[in-house]
């Protein structure tokens, strides 16, 4: 339901000319203010947070937090079904990420 299709603004648009899925800007746009308004003051309450999210929304947040300009967040792997940990230091700035993998 969330395709433009079903938006009334779209309605004169051809359904072949709109976009069928998001672009990593378009998913960060979305993506921060989630971040910043419901995540952060969890983890500053001293929360763990356990985040289960698509690939690009994922990738947004990594961006995000570890300052990745387009090229590398482009080449960054994120593993299928591998948690990825960040830790933090008072201030919420990342101090350490790893993935918990398998030996």
């Amino acid at each position: 339901m969330r395709h433009p299709i079903h938006d009334e603004r779209y309605k004169n648009v051809p359904a072949d000319v709109l976009p069928k899925s998001e672009s990593l800007r378009l998913t960060i746009e979305r993506v921060l203010p989630y971040w910043h308004d419901e995540i952060c003051p969890k983890v500053k309450a001293g929360k763990n947070i356990i985040i289960v999210a698509h690939g690009n929304s994922l990738r947004a947040i990594v961006k995000h937090l570890s300052k990745m300009n387009e090229e590398e967040i482009i080449k960054y792997y994120i593993p299928t079904a591998c948690p990825l940990v960040y830790e933090f230091n008072d201030k919420l700035q990342p101090i350490r990420n790893y993935f918990l993998l398998d030996d």
